[in-house]
């Protein structure tokens, strides 16, 4: 409660002290609801209550409410207050207003009006109340009633300083709750020239008011550039004495300064020569006083002066133009570095990050290196830590790379765990980046997986192998490499993987000697086998059967392994089916065979790492520093996936750059869309829809442009259905305010059940990520759901409306039958409402029977085959799965070649989805 002097309100002291004399809560509650009770009466009974009294039972409510219990009545008594004449009444009725009233209340027209009244009035301590409840409530029917007189009140020439104060920063916290609350035009110069305010208080409370202006419409409000910098200059030209009311410790305006230094960062350095000279004089007359001499010893004077250190060496970042001035600013948070102070430390290596990343101060930055390595061994805060290793991972370059990954190599043996994973992406970024010598690029990452194996992600292992299977003068070295670093008797899991793929691609280079001859490559790699994850041993069957290609002396030891109860009868069935095929596969005759499906990887397209680093942009959204020489970022794509062999299962691959149907981009692998240079916005750029081929397909690109790509994975069983859609943001901006709408129409809606998972509403720069959509099929139906995409991309909102690939045909169940029964449930299905027949011509080429049937096993029925009389048609039977019923359906493909067409028959127990199919397969031949 404010402590009004001659007025201390005895009641309200004698009831406090009782209840913070109270022994128990149910003593409190007694003690409160007595006097509830008796504020109750005396409100209702006592009709001759002056102001003084309906003043101490309303702070007594108050004071009850925020103990937590709720108050019912007393308002209107806290209303009636605000007509008082007297300081200390009117005081208490806003700040009971402030606290309590809703912006909803029945008594808000009430409460308006007399605000009105008292801003209208001569006495500007009213006025100030009244602007103080007005931002205090802050509500929109506040920036309604009153946004037209604030305004007014701010430029007026008769408003007193004091409410000129209140009237700006209560205008900015309406301008926040609604932004049209402040007019343009003329009002614009008028609210912009309160910064030559002769009273301080004004301008400080007006450059509040102004920053946030600008930030919604710079270019309305560029004329505050050139003030903001006279202001600024005149207070650091000043003596302290100059600004005796706004001088703290010895620092003459300091928060009015960083305001000033905040509102100019919103703007390019100055065009206008003069005002950008004085900006600079200004900036390097306060790193000069950063070198004077303390005026005081005490704390508040340190931080006040380097908070505005702080702010113009924030500016001198943003402007980036003046190479002296980023040099001085460099060595000035240079000596932060080894000051006592934890938070000065954390900031000075915060902003000498981004001083690593300019032409003009990344030498100066690199001085400190030494510096920073210390920081990084001996510094206690965790958090100062990883800022040394973000500025370490900055200031590398060609010349001091080996350095200072060796450093962060020592490092990530105690490194904490919460940081550990974010290291090794960085050293893998910094070790492939700077690499001259790719034996030491693989040290690197063998040096990664041994000292922080279970932070080494996919992405990491697989750089390795691919860059090691395009580089034929590294091979042999990370085959001896590998094979020695698997002789550990404690050996990770990623070692393991990277050391199969690699033995089983060149492991032959190795061959020649008896200590690494192929049967000790064979022990040595099953005897990790027992302790690996299902993955790896798949990796490892694979890695076997192409030593059965490169090693034919152990074939039979393979099989062994093969055939082992543990492979060819696994409960896992990607082991039971690799085992089976491979063994099946070692058996062929054909040495030329099994040297073709077993041949050596093809080298991939040459890429950089940036994967990694989208993947580090994703765990630090917005903390990731670039590092200085990446001036071109590409994104890379990358795919994890299953090499040549029998079934597509016989082995593990990496390749990048190949591109899916319809889309110039692997969103569907383990990789991210490439970022392009300014694509585009204006819908004028390439737009692939694959919606139609989805029909008979799960995965791939349903929709990209040049800036967007959705990708999908659809699994079906049953009447129920999982789509993983997938987002990629092909751009070098993030994606803001970004919302994916799933919906369905009310027809829709009452055949299908959809469950949509929420995500992140920002998508960084070259970053994907998926969304969930669980679909139950409840009866069917013959639309499809909508997409609607809305986001901002570089400023600009942007709209995508596509249909999601969730059909019918989705929930069909393959069924197998043999001839006898298909043509006697084609009979008992013969109703003229169960048939749907169309003659089509051809619009692909007839000859290709194979693609024919893929595309109608893609769709969900089961081939038979040798079941028509005819050989050349096509006989597809299948289950529609829904809720309530299950749905029979046939199907009859007669082609006629020579007519080149087609007569397509399908029967089911329901007409409109005989109609359905029909109609949709008709389009695919």
């Amino acid at each position: 409660m404010p402590a009004v002097r001659g007025d201390g309100m005895r009641g309200l002291a004698v009831f406090i002290s009782d209840i913070r004399n109270c022994k128990s809560k149910e003593a409190e509650i007694k003690r409160i609801n007595k006097e509830l009770a008796n504020i109750r009466s005396k409100f209702k009974g006592d009709k001759t209550l002056d102001g003084y009294q309906k003043k101490k039972y309303v702070c007594k409510l108050l004071f009850i409410f925020l103990l937590g219990h709720d108050i019912d009545f007393g308002q209107i008594e806290a209303v009636n207050l605000l007509s008082s004449n007297k300081y200390t009444e009117k005081q208490i009725g806003y700040l009971f207003i402030s606290v309590l009233i809703s912006g909803n209340s029945e008594l808000i027209q009430l409460i308006v009006q007399s605000i009105k009244n008292d801003l209208a009035s001569r006495n500007p301590v009213h006025v100030s109340l009244a602007l103080q409840c007005i931002a205090n409530i802050g509500s929109k029917d506040m920036a309604e009633a009153f946004g037209q007189e604030i305004p007014k009140l701010l430029v007026s020439g008769d408003t007193l300083d004091v409410v000129k104060q209140s009237a700006a920063l209560c205008l900015l916290r309406l301008f926040r709750t609604d932004a049209s609350v402040i007019p343009s035009g003329e009002w614009t110069s008028r609210i912009v020239h309160l910064l030559n305010d002769q009273h301080m208080g004004v301008v400080t409370a007006a450059a509040s008011l102004i920053d946030a202006l600008v930030k919604k419409n710079p270019e309305e409000y560029k004329g505050c550039i050139s003030l903001a910098v006279s202001r600024l200059s005149r207070i650091v030209t000043s003596s302290y004495t100059d600004f005796q009311d706004y001088t703290y410790y010895f620092v003459p305006a300091p928060w009015l300064s960083v305001k000033l230094l905040r509102l100019l960062q919103n703007y390019p350095p100055p065009e206008d020569p003069g005002v950008r000279g004085r900006l600079s004089e200004c900036l390097e007359t306060i790193l000069n006083k950063a070198q004077e001499p303390p005026k005081s010893k005490k704390i508040q004077h340190s931080n006040a002066k380097n908070a505005v250190l702080f702010e113009a060496i924030s500016l001198i970042i943003h402007n980036d133009s003046e190479p002296n001035l980023l040099v001085r600013a460099c060595n000035q948070l240079g000596q932060f570095l080894s000051h006592r102070e934890t938070n000065l430390r954390y900031l000075a290596l915060e902003s000498m990050c981004i001083l690593a990343t300019s032409e003009f101060s990344h030498e100066a930055v690199k001085k400190h290196q030494e510096t920073v390595i210390n920081a990084l061994k001996t510094e206690r805060d965790v958090s100062v830590r990883q800022r040394a290793v973000d500025l370490l991972y900055a200031m590398c370059d060609k010349s001091n790379a080996e350095e200072i990954v060796l450093e962060m190599l020592a490092y990530l043996e105690t490194a904490d765990y919460s940081i550990r994973e974010e290291m090794v992406l960085k050293v893998a970024i910094l070790a492939e980046k700077y690499a001259t010598d790719y034996k030491w690029y693989v040290d690197v990452i063998l040096n990664l997986i041994r000292l922080a194996g279970d932070y080494v992600s996919e992405e990491v292992w697989y750089r390795v192998i691919q860059i090691v299977i395009n580089r034929d003068d590294v091979q042999g070295y990370a085959a001896k490499t590998v094979f020695e670093a698997l002789q550990a008797q404690a050996c990770h899991e990623n070692m393991v993987k990277v050391g199969g793929y690699i033995l089983g691609e060149f492991g032959n280079l190795i061959a020649g000697d008896a200590r690494s001859s192929p049967a000790v490559q064979l022990q040595l790699l099953h005897s990790k086998f027992h302790l690996c994850s299902s993955m790896t041993r798949a990796l490892l069957l694979s890695t076997y059967v192409k030593f059965v290609n490169l090693f034919p002396e152990i074939k039979s030891h393979i099989e062994e392994i093969f055939v082992a109860d543990s492979n060819l009868r696994s409960a896992d069935a990607e082991l039971q089916q690799r085992a089976s095929e491979y063994l099946a596969l070692s058996k062929l005759t054909s040495l030329d065979v099994l040297a073709t499906v077993l041949e050596e990887m093809p080298p991939f397209p040459e890429k950089e790492s940036s994967g990694l680093l989208n993947l580090l942009k994703k765990k630090r959204p917005g903390r990731v520093i670039e590092n200085p020489d990446r001036l071109d970022e590409h994104v890379a794509r990358k795919e994890h996936k299953e090499t040549n062999g029998t079934s597509g299962t016989s082995g593990l691959s990496l390749a990048s750059n190949q591109e899916q149907e319809g889309g110039s981009a692997d969103l569907l692998g383990l990789g991210v869309p490439s970022a392009g240079n300014g694509p585009s916005t204006n819908g004028s750029g390439t737009v692939t829809n694959n919606i139609q081929k989805f029909y008979c397909k799960n995965n791939g690109v349903l929709y990209e442009n040049d800036i967007v790509q959705i990708g999908v994975k659809t699994e079906c069983r049953s009447n129920l259905a999982r789509l993983a859609l997938f987002y990629g943001n092909k751009t070098n901006h993030p994606f803001m305010n970004f919302k994916p709408d799933v919906s369905a129409s009310p027809a829709l809606s009452m055949a299908i059940l959809l469950q949509v998972k929420q995500v992140d509403s920002t998508v960084e720069a070259g970053a994907q990520f998926q969304q969930m959509v669980n679909v139950e099929c409840v009866s069917d139906f013959d639309e499809q759901p909508d997409l609607n995409l809305t986001f901002f991309y570089n400023g600009a909102p942007q709209s995508i409306s596509i249909k999601l690939p969730i059909s019918i045909n989705k929930f069909i169940e393959p069924t197998e039958m043999n001839g006898e029964a298909f043509f006697s449930r084609w009979k008992n299905l013969s109703l003229p409402a169960q048939e749907s027949q169309k003659i089509f011509k051809a619009a692909h080429p007839m000859e290709n029977s194979d693609a024919t049937k893929t595309k109608l096993i893609g769709y969900g029925f089961q081939l038979l085959e040798n079941i028509d009389p005819n050989p050349d048609n096509y006989v597809c039977a299948g289950i529609i799965h829904t809720r309530s019923l299950q749905i029979g359906c046939l199907l009859r493909l007669e082609p006629n070649k020579q007519a080149q067409m087609y007569r397509l028959t399908t029967r089911s127990s329901k007409e409109a989805v005989s109609q359905h199919i029909s109609a949709i397969l008709c389009e695919q031949f």
